[in-house]
């Protein structure tokens, strides 16, 4: 589709709910759209494996490492409306360690797609097990719908929870029972 068809669209839209896309603030809301949605669609132009192999490195550590209440924002495919939460992953090294900005650009090369939120928490646990080919890996995600709370059943504040485990997460509970127990800390102090 070229940026004729898309901004076309847009006003297709606009007039099926009543607006008038002639209006003088409506004149540019179909290129902003574009624009907006090349932004948080961009997810489908990226590679999670290609991310991950750009900053891996040979390391003797064997314990979990863990980045939690990673921000993201997706979209629900099934309503397109807003999925705002916090992913929690961890991973356990085996001669392999992978840079720390590249497990967020993860979560967002995922987020920045029209998805599910148990989709979205196993896309992410399965690209960092087959790229880097951890002893582990957990991810566990916490979201808010916006097609449950401005929409359908209108029930604010709730939040949906799921969790991707894989490998030593799965099998060995002591992993799994600190896993969780470091998520659900108190993050303490910020830097």
């Amino acid at each position: 589709m070229n940026d004729i068809e898309f901004e076309e669209a847009v006003k297709v839209m606009m007039r099926h709910i009543g607006e008038d896309p002639e209006r003088e603030g409506l004149l540019d809301t179909p290129k902003r759209v574009k624009k907006a949605y090349e932004f948080i669609f961009g997810g489908y132009k990226q590679n999670a494996e290609e991310i991950l192999k750009s900053a891996l490195f040979t390391s003797s550590n064997d314990e979990m490492v863990l980045i939690k209440d990673i921000e993201f924002y997706s979209t629900c495919e099934h309503h397109l409306l807003p999925i705002i939460g916090r992913a929690h992953v961890a991973y356990i090294p085996d001669g392999k360690v992978v840079g720390l900005s590249k497990i967020p650009r993860v979560v967002d090369v995922f987020a920045r797609r029209m998805q599910i939120q148990e989709q979205l928490t196993e896309q992410i646990a399965d690209a960092i097990m087959e790229t880097i080919d951890p002893k582990g890996v957990g991810v566990v995600i916490q979201a808010r719908h916006m097609c449950m709370e401005m929409r359908g059943v209108e029930k604010i504040n709730s939040t949906t929870t799921s969790s991707a485990l894989r490998g030593l997460f799965k099998k060995d509970e002591k992993t799994r029972a600190e896993f969780f127990s470091l998520i659900n800390s108190p993050t303490g102090a910020r830097y």
